[in-house]
């Protein structure tokens, strides 16, 4: 991780952050904390994110999400190249679904 993004100040953003209990809360903390168009590209990365994982074509994720080709790029590099805190949310959402399957049996 960059040490540029690594201050007081996003520490204190991140502990808010884990501080929210459910779906609602996120929902009230982002909509104060995000114009609706900043919410809504960090969703439709995340959704690119997910559709690169599934192996969709560019086209595919253009037409579906509406993002451009460099933010496909962008985030396909993150994939690539970054991290991996992509694939390390994507496990923990595969492991909700299971649990939830499992609660329904």
């Amino acid at each position: 991780m960059s040490k540029k993004i690594r201050t007081e100040a996003v520490d204190y953003l991140f502990r808010a952050i884990l501080s929210l209990k459910d779906k609602e809360e996120c929902y009230t903390f982002f909509e104060d904390i995000c114009t609706i168009n900043e919410l809504l590209s960090l969703s439709q990365r995340f959704e690119v994110a997910k559709m690169l994982r599934e192996k969709k074509t560019y086209l595919e994720i253009a037409e579906k999400t509406g993002a451009s080709t460099a933010t496909i790029s962008r985030v396909n590099r993150s994939l690539n190249y970054g991290n991996d805190g992509y694939d390390m949310v994507f496990g923990r959402l595969g492991d909700e679904k299971k649990e939830e399957t499992e609660n329904r049996k």
